[in-house]
């Protein structure tokens, strides 16, 4: 057993499995230094060829609440957007097989690292969302990928409303494997992992590449796009800021559509 620790991750490895395990309470929100030992476990992990399954996990209370806000303003966001994008970059690039497994809250940024991986086990209690739009934003990893995920107009329901749904409501459209009590999660996890240790490295990392060998280019390019379109538009707008700044101040925000 080969052990990790760096300030915001833990990564344990029992070879071919390594765990990912978030450490950032309250609710393991995804800062800059978060996002660059993520990273940097990940260009690890990815360039052993004793690991075939990679396993992200938050605890009871979160998953992961999302991006860090205060790195929304103008000033942050483009380190942050950037840092955070190639995480998520990272996960859909592996060769390994990927798993998020989901208890408590799981939003923005955390619904959308999770949404990536390969296989999701989530409790039925879990709240997910893609609260951006309240900020006056949007999740640029969910515009491009969760259409795809759970159907357009689902995905621009979830999208533009920002609204909360359980992780039972997860799985029904589509964005979770399969949602449980929380009792019975550790055992679902334990179940999928046992088939994927029965089989072969070379062959599940050649099975990944082809199930999106065709989705892959577009969601590079999309991303780039959605990036583009965040970095050079959004941010620059008046609601942007007054959305952020209002959510730091604790106050209902006022809108002038500029």
């Amino acid at each position: 057993m080969n052990n990790a620790d760096t300030t915001r991750i833990a990564v344990n490895v029992t070879a071919p499995l390594a765990r990912i395990r978030f450490m950032h309470p309250p609710l393991n929100v995804i800062d800059l230094q978060m996002a660059r030992d993520l990273h940097d476990a990940l260009a690890n992990l990815n360039s052993r060829p004793d690991i075939s399954v990679i396993l992200f996990q938050g605890d009871s209370r979160a998953f992961s609440a999302g991006v860090d806000v205060k790195a929304h303003l103008p000033e942050q966001i483009r380190e942050m957007l950037t840092s955070f994008h190639a995480v998520i970059r990272a996960i859909v690039a592996s060769r390994k097989v990927t798993i998020a497994v989901v208890r408590g809250t799981c939003l923005g940024g955390g619904a959308e690292l999770a949404a990536v991986c390969d296989m999701v086990y989530t409790t039925t209690d879990a709240v997910w969302g893609f609260p951006e739009i309240k900020l006056a934003c949007y999740p640029p990893v969910a515009s491009v990928a969760l259409a795809t995920l759970i159907g357009q107009k689902r995905a621009a329901e979830m999208i533009l409303t920002g609204r909360q749904f359980s992780g039972g409501e997860a799985a029904a459209m589509g964005l979770a494997n399969r949602a449980v009590t929380p009792e019975d999660l550790d055992a679902a996890v334990e179940r999928s992992l046992a088939e994927l240790r029965a089989l072969s490295p070379a062959a599940l990392a050649h099975a990944k590449k082809a199930i999106y060998a065709w989705d892959a280019i577009h969601f590079d390019k999309g991303l780039a796009r959605a990036e583009t379109i965040y970095l050079d538009e959004l941010i620059s707008t008046a609601d942007a800021r007054e959305g952020i700044i209002a959510f730091l101040d604790k106050r209902t925000p006022k809108w002038t559509g500029k």
